[in-house]
């Protein structure tokens, strides 16, 4: 072979070698530049604090979507409550103003009033219970009741049991009878405290170690977590458990959103929420743990009520199924004896 030919061979090949690697190199250098312009970005509203599984849960929810949208979508996570307690926030994603939120179950229930058979006090007998009935087609009938209120369900997120804390012990029925006792924005739970006697008082999650520490309160309820991370535990130094309710949580999308999304997107979020949970559900297990361990060092006092005194708190309830699951109550039992 001509020696000249042969050398323009090698110069041809060369090139196109080093043509293709650029190529590649181009491509890939696009997929992971953090300069790509993404054609959504969301924001989501979470109002705990930064370093709580839920929020993590929605970091971890936001990242999977960016990388398997290929950064087509952007979620934003906004915690601490900046943009709005948690009504505040569901009002603006009906509207198309917010499109994702972590919300507790007590509060969309406001909204979609079908979701109140699932937050009755004293329904679940374990944590195992509430998942088995999440995960069956019970579940799956009630993530889709939101779509009706114009948000879209998407993925449970774990919340663990909610107790009674206060500035002075909880041993038994009596000793409630008479607080004030802090409530979310819920009318199901208002009627809960009222129920066992107690006066319920709604005050804004953010108010609440303020009203504890100047009395305007006397206690308040919700999980370990919630108790230490805000510190209402040096304010409130009796922890009662009586796990009056297991109340989920739930990741959910502005319907008005959600209906501007193709399907491959919408597969995208969905697939990356229920990841999300599975994680979210692990570091809620690990930090109730730690919250109540934490929670006993600074002094707390934990108090385990007898199940005779259990069954006392709960037969106080007859009037509130009454009331929300009169016409509900087949489910009411269904969930019971799942």
């Amino acid at each position: 072979m001509n020696r000249n030919l042969l050398y323009r061979i090698v110069i041809i090949c060369a090139a196109a070698i080093i043509l293709i690697v650029g190529l590649r190199v181009y491509v890939w250098g696009k997929k992971k530049s953090p300069d790509i312009v993404p054609d959504y970005i969301f924001l989501y509203a979470e109002n705990q604090t930064s370093d709580y599984p839920t929020t993590k849960g929605a970091e971890r929810f936001a990242s999977l979507v960016e990388e398997r949208s290929g950064g087509r979508i952007r979620i934003l996570v906004k915690c601490d409550a900046e943009l709005g307690s948690e009504s505040e926030v569901i009002r603006q994603m009906k509207n198309g103003g917010i499109a994702f939120a972590r919300v507790s179950l007590s509060q969309l229930a406001e909204f979609v009033p079908e979701m109140n058979v699932l937050q009755m006090p004293y329904i679940y007998s374990s944590s195992d219970h509430m998942w088995r009935v999440l995960e069956s087609d019970i579940g799956d009938e009630f993530l889709l009741m939101p779509q009706k209120y114009d948000l879209v369900g998407l993925a449970w997120y774990d919340a663990g049991a909610r107790n009674f804390y206060s500035r002075t012990p909880i041993n038994r029925l009596e000793d409630i009878r008479g607080m004030n006792i802090r409530v979310q924005e819920s009318e199901v739970m208002a009627d809960m405290v009222s129920a066992l006697g107690a006066n319920p008082t709604k005050i804004v999650y953010s108010d609440v170690y303020s009203a504890l520490e100047r009395g305007i309160v006397d206690g308040a309820e919700n999980n370990w977590p919630s108790y230490e991370s805000m510190n209402h535990c040096s304010v409130a130094k009796y922890y009662t458990i009586d796990e009056h309710t297991r109340v989920p949580e739930l990741q959910i999308c502005s319907k008005y959103i959600w209906e501007r999304l193709d399907e491959e997107d919408k597969a995208i979020i969905t697939n990356a929420a229920r990841d999300s949970a599975i994680y979210e559900r692990q570091l809620w297990a690990e930090s109730e743990k730690r919250s109540r361990k934490i929670a006993r060092q600074k002094g707390v006092t934990v108090i385990e009520l007898s199940d005779e005194e259990k069954m006392r708190f709960r037969d106080a309830m007859r009037k509130v199924y009454s009331k929300y699951c009169a016409d509900d109550m087949d489910m009411l039992h269904r969930i019971m004896d799942y």
